[in-house]
């Protein structure tokens, strides 16, 4: 891992992926697992094919999970939706360059409204699109799958493409982090982490999978988080 990585992997888990017929049973496992963040895709299905739960549902979670909510929005026009969310300390929004007339005037907006900030990036944008905004981050989300379903294959360059955005907050010598979503499987955790990833979203692919408990799966999702923090495969 590169040097100027942070030591500490966080993990935000999908609420996406979780099984909706034992939803408060899994979130109440997440507080007890400790993990760091709730992940939350808000889909309009317009920017990608799918829809997802609108804040109504979002909000029924805020008071039983016990750490912040880790908000991805993949919508036009982000913007319009800000003051429906219940914003709390150390809540996150990451926004996609491709939907926002006015990234930067967005972001501000956002962190006026006291949440951390992050622009997301979908795998066909070119990184160098983010050069103007990149000091005011606190994080990129980096897509490795294309946007909207989840259980995709990872893509063949999102290991150089998370290599390439670590080289450049290093060499500009930035505190920014890199979140990565998308087939973060416990086969490509290691590599993810190796080439500078350092917050890992946790879908269905890595934690909630069918064939072992959420508890299991959590257990072998660190074990990974491990081997790449310690360059093993």
């Amino acid at each position: 891992m590169n040097n100027n990585t942070l030591n500490y992997i966080q993990v935000s888990a999908s609420l996406m992926c979780i099984d909706w017929l034992r939803a408060e049973e899994q979130v109440k496992i997440l507080n007890n697992e400790k993990i760091d963040m709730l992940h939350i895709d808000v889909i309009d299905g317009k920017y990608a094919a799918d829809f997802t739960m609108g804040t109504s549902i979002i909000n029924c979670f805020r008071d039983i999970f016990h750490k912040p909510f880790d908000y991805h929005l993949m919508v036009e026009e982000p913007k319009r939706l800000f003051d429906t969310f219940d914003i709390r300390p150390g809540d996150s929004f990451a926004i996609h360059q491709e939907c926002c007339q006015n990234l930067h005037r967005d972001l501000i907006s956002l962190r006026k409204m006291g949440a951390k900030v992050g622009a997301a990036l979908s795998p066909s944008t070119n990184i160098s699109t983010l050069d103007y905004v990149l000091e005011d981050l606190d994080f990129v989300l980096l897509l490795t799958v294309n946007p909207g379903f989840k259980g995709q294959r990872i893509l063949p360059n999102a290991f150089q493409r998370i290599n390439d955005l670590r080289r450049i907050i290093v060499e500009r010598n930035l505190d920014v982090r890199i979140h990565v979503d998308g087939n973060v499987s416990i086969e490509n955790i290691p590599n993810m982490i190796k080439n500078g990833a350092d917050t890992l979203i946790s879908g269905s692919s890595g934690m909630f999978m069918k064939d072992l408990s959420l508890e299991k799966s959590i257990k072998h999702f660190r074990e990974a988080i491990y081997r790449g923090m310690h360059g093993k495969s």
